[in-house]
């Protein structure tokens, strides 16, 4: 029983930290930028107005993101109930793995969003 829980456990831990880390950015952000807390890249950090912006997508992303991988995970969770201990081992190992895919790639959107919403030196674009 043991293992079962553990390779549970680890094969929800991404997405739960995603869920609960967006719910604390849409709830209480990081106030000041800051090098140790928050979404930091280049872009985001250019101001207070694109970090409090990178802020608002990156939880949206990470909410929905993170509730969809939750569902996944725990039907391949089930999925993998059937293949024996050491099986089900590495099946939990790759569904962490995979798990990263979705954790890096919501870069991405948060990114084009700073991009569309911002230029280069972190002023908001005129929309018409």
């Amino acid at each position: 029983m043991g293992i079962w829980l553990m390779i549970a456990v680890e094969s929800l831990l991404i997405p739960v930290i995603m869920v609960a880390i967006g719910w604390l950015f849409r709830k209480r952000p990081p106030k000041n930028i800051n090098p140790i807390y928050g979404y930091r890249t280049a872009r985001s950090m250019k101001n207070q107005d694109t970090w409090d912006f990178a802020h608002r997508v990156c939880a949206g992303v990470w909410i929905r993101w993170g509730l969809v991988l939750l569902v996944v995970s725990a039907v391949a969770l089930a999925a993998i109930v059937p293949l024996g201990q050491e099986r089900a081992v590495w099946a939990g190992t790759w569904i962490c793995l995979l798990q990263l895919i979705p954790l890096l790639g919501s870069i991405v959107p948060v990114e084009r969003a700073l991009k569309k919403n911002f230029d280069q030196d972190g002023n908001r674009k005129e929309t018409i």
